[in-house]
């Protein structure tokens, strides 16, 4: 019997307990990826600072961009 309340209380701890996502972290790659569909050009670097990616890339008309890529949800950031 004690057996049987033991097994019916971990599961009940086990359906109550939160489950949390991890966040979808980015790669450079993709990073990248993102910020050339919003401003083609070449890319001269990326950097990763905390959550965002800076992705500096040179346009066609010879103006270097900076474009801010949030690292977890891929949106650019305006800053």
């Amino acid at each position: 019997m004690k057996a049987l309340i033991s097994l019916f209380l971990l599961l009940m701890l086990t359906l109550t307990t939160p489950v949390y996502a991890d966040k979808q972290v980015i790669s450079k790659q993709q990073a990248v990826s993102i910020a050339l569909q919003q401003h083609p050009g070449r890319v001269l670097s990326v950097k990763h600072n905390g959550n965002v990616y800076r992705v500096k890339i040179l346009n066609a008309s010879g103006e270097v961009r900076s474009i801010s890529v949030d690292a977890n949800s891929g949106k650019t950031v305006n800053r």
